[in-house]
């Protein structure tokens, strides 16, 4: 009896390890092979503006990686906090993304978010940075900085800047702009970098601070005049255009895209995804678009993007509050 008894305890035991086992390596073999279905890239923005270019660009790269689509996802609204929201909220299974850029990083200071925007997501990548373009319209009678900035100091309150919204990247790297420089402008939210643009072009705005990838195109074709970049030394994309900063010391706002997901996405996807964007960003076909957009490859590790999401925060925040901010 003791010996059956002793087979029976053994039997129990072998039957306990392969039940673990076998709970175990279904998980194992998931991340393993992921992706096995399309991928939800959510972008918090309407199509047609700087983050949905980029985004737009890496997806179809990633799709052609993985073997699997990589299926871009608009849900704007409240300042990108809707579609992150989506992605904090989602199953960490590396199948519901974020593609953000640095307005992301301004939302703590503007919204009360139901998710922790530095500590309740799964970092993944930096993919680019490079500046945002203060553009005028043709009829505004500034050829440079200095001239512009006697302008807006002689005409307080008359030219209208757009931005994609209360609260965006455009709009915040335009209030430290005014800040700094202690001006006043008006403000005029839209709803996208598209709607903004169209009406610089038509002339019911005078001015924006806008997404290189938006800009460029438009600085081309000569329908805007470029001024300054954003960003602290000039923009390769854009070499005869200065940097704010020669006039204004002191003064950057650069523009960052990055990957992420929803916090206990698996390491091992998170580090499959930095990976392939890593050799993404040394393919010359992409190196060439990005910088055409007016943007540079910015790879960087699932840590650095989350030392440089908090560092913004804290930037932006100031800004904010310097600004009396509000959102409705």
């Amino acid at each position: 009896m003791m010996i059956c008894s002793a087979r029976r305890g053994l039997r129990g035991g072998l039957i306990a390890i392969a039940l673990a086992a076998s709970c175990a390596v279904p998980g194992v073999a998931t991340a393993a092979s992921w992706p096995v279905k399309p991928v939800r890239l959510v972008v918090p923005f309407v199509p047609g503006g700087g983050t949905d270019i980029v985004a737009r660009q890496l997806g179809q790269r990633l799709s052609d990686e993985f073997g699997q689509q990589f299926v871009i996802d608009n849900r704007a609204g409240a300042g990108g906090t809707i579609g992150a929201e989506i992605v904090a909220r989602a199953q960490p299974d590396g199948y519901t993304l974020a593609f953000v850029s640095t307005s992301y990083a301004a939302n703590p200071a503007l919204y009360k978010l139901p998710y922790d925007p530095v500590k309740g997501i799964a970092p993944i990548a930096r993919i680019a940075a490079g500046p945002l373009v203060l553009v005028v319209h043709p009829s505004v009678k500034a050829n440079n900085l200095r001239e512009f900035l006697e302008l807006i100091r002689a005409r307080p309150g008359v030219l209208n800047f757009g931005s994609t919204g209360t609260g965006g990247f455009t709009h915040l790297a335009t209030e430290l702009y005014r800040q700094m420089t202690r001006t006043d402008m008006q403000h005029v939210p839209y709803k996208g970098t598209g709607a903004a643009m169209g009406d610089l072009l038509g002339g019911q705005i005078q001015l924006m601070f806008a997404a290189a990838p938006a800009a460029v195109p438009q600085i081309k074709a000569g329908k805007v005049r470029p001024l300054g970049v954003t960003t602290e030394k000039r923009a390769l994309a854009l070499p005869d255009v200065p940097a704010i900063g020669e006039t204004v010391p002191g003064y950057e706002a650069e523009l960052w895209y990055a990957l992420w997901g929803p916090a206990g996405t698996p390491r091992d996807i998170v580090m499959r995804l930095n990976q392939a964007i890593g050799r993404i960003l040394k393919i010359p076909e992409v190196i060439e678009r990005l910088r055409a957009d007016g943007v540079e490859p910015a790879h960087a590790s699932p840590e650095e993007i989350a030392r440089i999401i908090a560092r913004d925060v804290e930037k932006y925040t100031r800004v904010v509050r310097a600004g009396n901010i509000k959102v409705d």
